[in-house]
C-alpha cells in the first residue's frame, strides 16, 4: 500500500491510533481524525502523519467537510478505517433513548456515511480502494448493559456485507475486523478490578487481552492487496472467545 492515502477515524489513541501506525508501517499516507481535537494533532504529531483532524462521526456536515478538506489538501483515500466508535452503559428498562441513539449515530450511521463518501469518490476516480471497518465480538455475543453498543456493531457487520456487495463491481473492497477484549481505555476498568479480569479471563482460551497493535496489524492485511481477494467479512479477533461453548 506504499503511498496509498489512508484515513482512520477515532485515531486519536487506542485501536484507531495503533491501526494508523500499522498502516504507516507499511508505506501508506495516514490521515487521523478524531472527536478529539487536541489528542488528534498530537497523536498525528507523534505518529508522523499527513494530519489530525477534528471531527465529530455523529455529525453528517463534519463528516462531508473533512472529506472535502482531505481531498482538496491531499487528494482522495484510498483506504478508509471506520473506527470511531462509543459504549454507554446502563440498565436496559432504563436506558435513555438519547444514550442509545448517540451510540447508533456514532458507531453506525457514522460509518455508513463515511463508507458513501469515500466510495463516490473512489468510484468516481476509478480507484480500487479498501474500507476495513470496526465491528465487535458483540455483534455476535451480547451483554445487556450495553444495548446500544451491540445493536451498533451487529449493523456494521451487516452494512459490511451490503457495501461489499454494493462496491465490487467497483473494484471496492469493504470488510471489518471484530475485536474481543483489547488493552485499551474501554476495558481499564477490568484490568484494575481482579474478580472482573477473572471472569474475562475465564471466557477468553488464550488467556489474555489483546493489544491495539494485533488488531491494527488485522485491518492493515485486509487494507492490503494481500487481501485481494477478500471482501464482505468480518475477522474476529477475539483470542478464541466466539468458539468457546462454556466456561468452567
Amino acid at each position: 500500500m506504499s503511498g496509498k492515502l489512508a484515513l482512520v477515524t477515532g485515531g486519536a489513541r487506542g485501536i484507531g491510533y495503533a491501526c494508523g501506525e500499522a498502516l504507516k508501517a507499511d508505506g501508506a499516507r495516514v490521515i487521523l481524525a478524531d472527536v478529539n481535537a487536541a489528542g488528534v494533532l498530537a497523536a498525528a504529531d507523534n505518529l508522523g502523519a499527513l494530519a489530525g483532524i477534528a471531527c465529530d462521526m455523529a455529525d453528517p456536515a463534519q463528516i462531508a467537510a473533512m472529506f472535502d478538506a482531505i481531498e482538496a489538501g491531499h487528494g482522495p483515500v484510498e483506504i478508509l478505517v471506520n473506527n470511531a466508535g462509543i459504549a454507554i452503559s446502563g440498565d436496559f428498562l432504563q436506558m435513555p433513548l438519547a444514550d442509545f441513539q448517540k451510540v447508533i449515530d456514532i458507531n453506525l450511521t457514522g460509518t455508513f456515511l463515511a463508507t458513501q463518501r469515500a466510495a463516490r469518490t473512489m468510484v468516481e476516480k476509478g480507484i480500487k480502494g479498501a474500507i476495513v471497518n470496526m465491528s465487535s465480538i458483540n455483534a455476535q455475543v451480547a451483554i445487556p448493559a450495553i444495548a446500544g453498543y451491540c445493536a451498533s456493531k451487529g449493523g456494521v457487520m451487516q452494512l459490511t456485507k451490503v457495501a461489499a456487495l454494493a462496491l465490487a463491481h467497483h473494484g471496492i473492497r469493504v470488510n471489518a475486523v471484530g475485536p474481543g477484549s483489547i488493552d485499551t481505555a474501554m476495558v481499564a476498568s477490568v484490568n484494575s478490578n481482579p474478580e472482573a479480569m477473572a471472569r474475562l479471563m475465564s471466557r477468553t482460551p488464550l488467556g489474555r487481552l489483546g493489544t491495539a497493535r494485533e488488531i491494527g496489524d488485522v485491518v492493515a492485511f485486509l487494507a492490503s492487496d494481500k487481501a485481494s481477494y477478500v471482501t464482505g467479512e468480518t475477522v474476529y479477533v477475539d483470542g478464541g472467545r466466539l468458539g468457546l461453548n462454556y466456561t468452567v
